[in-house]
């Protein structure tokens, strides 16, 4: 009895893989029909569509995995393509869309952008061409550089939606973006500590997906502006704590620094340690304020004060939007997801002299 590997050709050498190309090249169409197709548009001519789905079985595209598809007439997988699934929000992002999508019987692939700061166009084209390849649907994060091309570089006829960072203004209904509200968030966290009786707030910035001023830092000059308080120059510190030390070194060297606000709650960790370093107190010195509410946040010592913005579903509200283009079952609209909720621990405190 001998037994087929269908990976094999009859030489016994593994055969490559068939591609949407492939499929398009034997039906006389355009990948993105082929994607069409797959995705049951209506916009198909049922001409059309006989000869792609006869190209598909006879080259056996996808054979296994798009049986269910074909059988129910939808794709049933999204690719979501982001520049890094370490970082907090990032990867409370992708639990949510995953938690979602296994909840509708999707299938989820990640494609990771080269890099956050310095990616390659090229590779930013050919990555975003691999996943449309891939059909179904497609979430990029954008909440740097990287990401905000990868969202731009995505062809017109793939359902895509974009997780964002907060726009400057309300973007047109075509936009299918979700987002936190990053600028409410930080203007919370900054109207809390000058409650406080600070005179101002200085600020750790972490990297804003435009290069320009972030919607964090938006919000934390917009209450400084409201209360009159001076507008210290923000310090730029990456997105991990070597990036808070290192800014925290230099704001602790700084007697009338009594306030930080942290762009992120990993930056608050490394301040938090440049402090303990030089010998300033947290609170009685300076307070201290994160973003995020991170789980480790809660168990610093000091527990930290944050802004809690719920990522996670986050995630879930951006499968839902692409479900819902993909099912036909809802519009695409822009819409800002959940209201930040200011945490208040033991890291924010009076000013000296303020008890």
């Amino acid at each position: 009895m001998t037994g087929h590997n269908p990976g094999m050709n009859v030489t016994g050498h593994t055969r490559r893989s068939v591609s949407i190309r492939d499929v398009a090249t034997a039906a006389g169409v355009s990948y993105q029909t082929v994607s069409r197709v797959i995705n049951d548009h209506p916009s198909v001519k049922p001409s059309t569509r006989e000869r792609v789905l006869a190209a598909i079985d006879e080259l056996g595209f996808r054979r296994n995995s798009t049986a269910l598809a074909l059988a129910s007439g939808r794709s049933r997988a999204v690719t979501v393509l982001t520049s890094n699934t370490t970082h907090y929000g990032y990867a409370s992002v992708l639990q949510g869309i995953e938690e979602a999508a296994r909840a509708a019987s999707y299938t989820v692939g990640i494609g990771v952008l080269e890099s956050a700061d310095g990616a390659d166009e090229t590779d930013i084209t050919a990555q975003v061409q691999r996943s449309a390849d891939a059909g179904g649907g497609l979430i990029v994060i954008a909440y740097d550089p990287a990401g905000v091309r990868a969202l731009g570089a995505v062809p017109a006829d793939l359902p895509v939606v974009g997780v964002v960072e907060t726009p400057a203004s309300t973007p047109r209904d075509d936009r299918p973006w979700v987002w936190a509200d990053d600028r409410e968030a930080a203007y919370k966290a900054t109207r809390h500590l000058l409650s406080l009786g600070h005179k101002t707030v200085h600020y750790v910035a972490i990297p804003s997906s435009t290069r320009r001023t972030s919607a964090r830092t938006s919000g934390w000059q917009q209450a400084l502006k409201e209360a009159g308080a001076p507008q210290p120059r923000p310090l730029q510190g990456s997105w991990g704590p070597a990036g808070g030390h290192a800014a925290g070194l230099k704001l602790a060297g700084n007697p009338d620094v009594t306030a930080i606000l942290c762009g992120n709650d990993d930056l608050a960790l490394g301040v938090i340690r440049a402090l303990h370093e030089t010998g300033r107190a947290i609170p009685g010195d300076v307070s201290v304020a994160g973003f995020d509410d991170a789980p480790h946040s809660a168990y610093l010592t000091p527990s930290l004060t944050t802004v809690r913005l719920d990522f996670t579903g986050l995630g879930r509200s951006a499968f839902a939007l692409l479900h819902g283009v993909l099912e036909e079952s809802a519009p695409i609209a822009p819409h800002p997801v959940s209201v930040p909720e200011l945490v208040v621990r033991e890291s924010s405190g009076p000013p000296p002299g303020r008890e």
